[in-house]
């Protein structure tokens, strides 16, 4: 089974993709923001990340470099 993380600032986008992705039994964890899923990426493996492009704090590009460099 596969963990995936959704990461997007809007939640109903958060919970259509994590109903979908349940629904296909992958395990899904999500995050508001770069900043709380660089945090989510130090504390569990992830085999995917579902990034938004344009969030607050953190956008996903920023984000996904950080996490890269994980």
């Amino acid at each position: 089974m596969s963990n995936i993380l959704v990461v997007d600032d809007e939640s109903a986008i958060r919970k259509a993709l994590r109903e979908i992705l349940e629904f296909e039994d992958y395990v899904v964890t999500e995050a508001e923001n770069g900043i709380d899923a660089i945090i989510k990426v130090k504390q569990k493996k992830f085999d995917v990340v579902i990034l938004d492009i344009k969030m607050p704090k953190m956008d996903g590009i920023e984000a996904l470099e950080r996490i890269q460099e994980k």
